[in-house]
């Protein structure tokens, strides 16, 4: 520790007031600093000892110590002895505009928040709330056709609620609180570490209290202090037409309450599409079945279908084959973004049937030799089939040749 005097090193007199003594201290500290001396040990000297006198005479308790006892005052208990101890971040909370960004950058924001975040003029970090909520998962199960219009939902969620009783503040009154005496109500817990340019403090919220600076001498019975009590509410849900499975929504403050006044956690709603016992989804457009009989898909025939807007006339046009595929336009899920909306698609599925009566049968086999029932693998010009026609000449070559 230097034994010069702490007046005389920032220029000012026993009478200066702390706004003078600060304002000497300011302007040393911007004229030495090493950043702007880089090499020069005497400046780093200097820097060292305003710091040091900073230190004693801005507080008032030091500084009448020292007032009466000299730099032998400062050597019982826990005071500064030496630059080595001293706040190095009410240095660095008054030149922000000095040093800039990049010496911010360089060290970490522990040191520097207080003047870069804004608040260079307070040392206490004191959380004016608590302890934020934990956000919340739900699964949210819709139909197809829920989808395909869009739903409100009301969902009832279990989470943490504000206490009525205490109004979050977890405390019986106003008065129920004391300083944490693990931080000394400042809500902070300060480490030094050591750097180029001496020892830097490393800030970070009290743990005992969660960086609130107090705790609850008197807490509220019914929710034990926490300032939350565990419950079942109802929340409205929007859900837009056009989901798919795998969307989510956040509900903004929706989650679990904070501790003792802390904001609220989110509420992130997962869809989850049922399975249709109808329609098979295929991005925006839907797959229906259909099921008709051999002669509707001969003659064709004009059939009712399901649709997610309820029913419809669909035409199956004469000759139609298995597994062909009719389109309903924009019978299907609508985009997300509100423009254009899928297809209906129709896959035809001829039946067969598995018993007959006599008649049924005669009717079918008279059929069988006729031309336009004899699948055509390879159609000729003429209609008939390479099979037709290889069998008639063997039979022609059968009489020829015997």
């Amino acid at each position: 520790m230097t034994q010069q005097d702490y007046y005389e090193i920032l220029g000012v007199t026993r009478s200066s007031t702390a706004d003078e003594i600060k304002k000497a201290y300011r302007q040393m500290a911007m004229k030495f600093h090493p950043d702007r001396n880089p090499g020069n040990k005497e400046s780093e000297q200097k820097f060292k000892e305003a710091a040091e006198a900073y230190e004693v005479l801005s507080d008032p308790d030091k500084r009448a110590r020292y007032d009466r006892f000299g730099h032998q005052g400062m050597r019982s208990g826990q005071d500064v002895h030496d630059f080595q101890n001293v706040n190095i971040n009410d240095i660095f909370t008054m030149f922000g505009d000095v040093f800039g960004q990049q010496f911010s950058q360089q060290f970490g924001g522990s040191v520097f928040d207080e003047f870069f975040g804004g608040r260079g003029q307070s040392r206490n970090r004191r959380r004016e709330v608590g302890e934020q909520g934990s956000d919340l998962q739900i699964r949210l199960e819709l139909s197809l056709s829920e989808i395909a219009t869009g739903i409100e939902k009301k969902i009832k969620v279990n989470k943490y609620l504000t206490c009525s009783v205490c109004e979050g503040k977890g405390a019986a009154s106003s008065s129920g609180f004391i300083d944490c005496p693990t931080c000394h109500g400042t809500g902070e817990i300060r480490q030094v570490s050591r750097s180029v340019f001496g020892q830097f403090v490393n800030i970070h919220p009290c743990s005992h209290c969660s960086g609130e600076g107090r705790i609850v001498k008197e807490p509220c019975r019914s929710c034990k202090g926490e300032g939350r009590v565990k419950g079942e509410t109802t929340i409205r849900v929007t859900i837009p037409a056009g989901v798919s499975e795998g969307n989510y929504i956040p509900l903004r403050g929706q989650g679990n309450a904070g501790r003792r006044g802390g904001p609220s956690g989110d509420l992130v709603v997962y869809i989850i599409e049922e399975k249709d016992k109808v329609f098979t989804r295929n991005g925006n457009d839907i797959l229906l079945d259909l099921f008709i009989s051999f002669p509707d898909a001969t003659l064709g025939t004009e059939v009712e279908v399901p649709t997610l807007d309820g029913k419809a006339k669909l035409t199956v046009e004469a000759g139609t084959q298995p597994g062909s595929i009719l389109r309903m336009r924009e019978k299907g899920i609508p985009n997300l973004d509100g423009y254009n909306k899928g297809d209906q698609l129709v896959r035809v599925n001829v039946v067969v049937p598995k018993k007959i009566s006599s008649k049924e049968k005669e009717l079918l086999r008279s059929l069988l030799n006729s031309d336009n029932f004899i699948p055509r693998n390879g159609e000729s010009t003429n209609g008939k089939s390479f099979y037709s026609k290889v069998k008639n000449l063997f039979s022609f070559l059968v009489l020829m040749f015997g």
